[in-house]
This record gives C-alpha cells, sequence and structure tokens, in this order.
C-alpha cells in the first residue's frame, strides 16, 4: 500500500514585528512547509496603520505560477489595518488569480501592527494588556463589548 506523502505534513509560519526610526512598521512572515517557503514583508505607516508596500518573496512553490499570486499584494497599499481588513484580502488574493497561502499569512501577521499601536509608549505588560483591552474590544472574542477582564 502506497503511504500517504501527507500523513506527516508540517506548517511554519512564523511573523517579525519590528519599528523603523522613521516610524514605520515592518511586518514579516515566512511559512514553511514541504512544498513552499514564501517570505512576505509589509510596511506600515505607524500613525495611519495604513498600508504603504507588500511583497513576497516565493523561494519554494510547487508551480511557477504562484509566484504571480504576490502581483496581487500592489491592491493592498492604502488599506487600513482596521476594520473591512479581511475582505479586502480576500477581494485582493481570493479567486483562481489568488493565493490562500499569502490571504492566510496576511490575517494572522498584519493584525499584529493594531497590537504594536496598542503598545506604544507603554511600560509594564500590564498597562499593554489593558491598553490592548481598551483598543480592541468588540473586534475580537477576547475583548467583547461589555465584558469586563477576568485576568
Amino acid at each position: 500500500m502506497p503511504r500517504n506523502l501527507m500523513d506527516r505534513f508540517q506548517r511554519d509560519i512564523r511573523y517579525g514585528i519590528s519599528l523603523r526610526d522613521d516610524g514605520r512598521i515592518a511586518l514579516t512572515a515566512n511559512m514553511k512547509d514541504i512544498y513552499h517557503d514564501i517570505l512576505m514583508e509589509v510596511l506600515v505607516n505607524g500613525e495611519s496603520l495604513s498600508i504603504e508596500a507588500a511583497q513576497a518573496e516565493f523561494r519554494k512553490c510547487p508551480e511557477n505560477e504562484c509566484r504571480h499570486a504576490a502581483d496581487r499584494l500592489e491592491q493592498l497599499v492604502g488599506v487600513t489595518i482596521g476594520k473591512g481588513l479581511n475582505r479586502k484580502i480576500v477581494e485582493a488574493l481570493g479567486g483562481g488569480d489568488g493565493c490562500g497561502n499569502l490571504r492566510n499569512m496576511l490575517l494572522g501577521l498584519l493584525p499584529l501592527a493594531i497590537n504594536v499601536k496598542a503598545a506604544e509608549g507603554l511600560g509594564g505588560e500590564q498597562t499593554v494588556m489593558e491598553s490592548m483591552r481598551e483598543k480592541l474590544t468588540g473586534s475580537c472574542a477576547g475583548y467583547p463589548i461589555g465584558h469586563t477582564a477576568t485576568v
């Protein structure tokens, strides 16, 4: 009986954040599995949280055509990270010309810019968490409207 090539499949996605001297936020994501090695870089305006640049390098992919999906990242330039972001990502990277892997990487990566903004100028972890709770209330299950902290 032939062995299933996916029986030990593993995919790793790593996210990174760096704050630049010019006030911009540099976000990086790297996805690796047996078929892929994709590096993504997104540059975000630190004040407005609008995307200024986005690119992806397909170091490894199952088909050469996959690389063309990175061109669609240009559609995200000017988009503000916040309400409606998921819809914009799906519009830019959905369909036959899009890439589900790039879409998934962005969905995990871009909200980290909000976390950077929420933590801006704050000292201790407790203060950061309180600020994040305040700024993210109503945007995810962890911070529902009308709910007080249980930590």
